[in-house]
């Protein structure tokens, strides 16, 4: 049978495939090359053999001197769209203010949602579009955005529009969560019950039938909505065919673990304050646990997440940059994968893994990317580097030297202001 014909094909290159093999969390192969062909992963072989058919074929080669590719990174937990800025409480909050004092005194989420409101789709999608840009330069070629700055159906709406909008602006595939329970918008405070029931029944509803929704989600926290409160959104979301992340256990512990588990949700995040119970129950339901290093160290928090205890139950880790305005104003996922090393002890291997298949498991992606193997979509990165591990070593550095998504080379991105 003849193979596909080649679209193009890199060679000399040092692949992380992200395939375990033996003793190699990485998956390491030298000298190698990956061809595509229909926008997937259609080969990947010795360099030698790759030049060979490429020049007998007449198939556009690629050099890649020696290089690292790896797949395309995945950022599987942002607040990417939001107006305004938070700077102010970053002032607050080093003056010894608490993020819970910021937000009981009408500011934090509240205060992105009324600059958000007021700002038009046009400037928001501005906006995403460069900080989604400064992703994309460091060899992000997934992200997720979540909603959760409208908290009204119009305001929501237009939030995740100008998320699925995203992709036509930056070369990414974009995820979209409909995060309704974020914060009890201001106009809402006697009617708390209502605002929950509008969520998770009309509004879902429209925005699920428009297309705009992959998932839902839900701060489930002392300051923001309990258990109960989240349990009614996840259990319209699973009528809905639709599945779930969950905000469980960044600043106390309200079993929100144990109700991710309980509704099979694609990922569990922040995780600060489990149970004990929790890290058996996120295993065996196969949920992923989302580190966020990045919202630690901003709210200088000193209980990071049981990692050890998460790593011994079998839980997956992935690792990302909850980009937000308030508690994570970081558009850099190598950041987060030096604080997730740093912080909270995870390997570089465990925190690449976290960036790539872990991450697209959160996404329900898996079967798509976070590994360089033949079938899966061609999103890989290309970096000028030692060793992968040098991905979660350097602070403030870039070596992302190329970026390939759906198999065609990007064009130079740039880390705009």
């Amino acid at each position: 049978m003849t193979s596909k014909r080649w679209d193009r094909v890199w060679v000399g290159a040092r692949l992380a495939t992200m395939v375990p093999i033996a003793a190699d969390p990485y998956g390491c192969a030298d000298d190698a090359a990956i061809a595509v062909a229909g926008g997937r992963i259609a080969w990947i072989g010795p360099a030698a053999d790759a030049r060979a058919r490429a020049r007998a074929e007449g198939v556009p080669l690629e050099e890649v001197g020696g290089r690292w590719i790896t797949p395309g990174l995945i950022d599987c937990h942002t607040h990417l769209v939001w107006g305004g800025t938070r700077v102010a409480e970053f002032e607050q909050r080093l003056n010894g203010a608490s993020y819970a004092d910021i937000a009981r005194a009408g500011g934090g989420i509240r205060a992105t949602v009324a600059a958000t409101r007021a700002a038009s789709a046009d400037a928001l999608l501005a906006a995403a579009a460069r900080r989604a840009r400064r992703l994309a330069a460091e060899g992000v070629t997934t992200i997720e955005v979540k909603s959760g700055y409208g908290l009204e159906l119009a305001a929501e709406r237009k939030l995740l529009e100008v998320a699925r909008a995203l992709s036509s602006a930056v070369p990414l595939r974009v995820r979209t969560t409909y995060l309704g329970l974020h914060a009890l918008p201001a106009e809402r405070e006697a009617d708390r019950a209502g605002f929950v029931a509008d969520v998770a029944g009309p509004w879902l509803q429209a925005l699920a039938a428009e297309g705009l929704v992959d998932a839902v989600d839900a701060f489930c926290e002392s300051i923001a909505f309990s258990a109960q409160e989240t349990e009614r959104l996840l259990a319209a979301a699973r009528v809905l065919g639709l599945r779930a992340h969950l905000h469980a256990g960044q600043l106390s512990d309200l079993g929100a673990a144990e109700l991710a588990a309980r509704y099979q949700a694609l990922s569990a995040d922040h995780l600060e304050f489990v149970s004990d119970a929790g890290p058996d129950a996120l295993a065996a339901a196969g949920t992923v646990a989302v580190l966020l290093p990045a919202a630690y160290f901003t709210l200088r928090q000193t209980t990071p997440p049981p990692v050890a205890r998460l790593r011994a139950a079998g839980v997956a880790l992935a690792v990302a940059t909850d980009c937000n305005p308030g508690s994570a104003p970081c558009t850099s996922l190598l950041t987060a994968l030096n604080m997730a090393c740093t912080l909270f002890g995870l390997t570089p291997a465990e925190a690449l893994a976290g960036a790539t298949r872990h991450a697209a498991r959160a996404l329900g992606l898996e079967g798509e990317v976070g590994t360089l193997e033949v079938g899966k979509c061609a999103d890989f990165a290309l970096f000028d580097i030692e060793r992968p591990a040098e991905l979660c070593y350097g602070i403030g550095s870039n070596p992302c030297v190329g970026v390939v998504a759906g198999g065609r080379p990007v064009a130079a991105l740039h880390n705009s202001p």
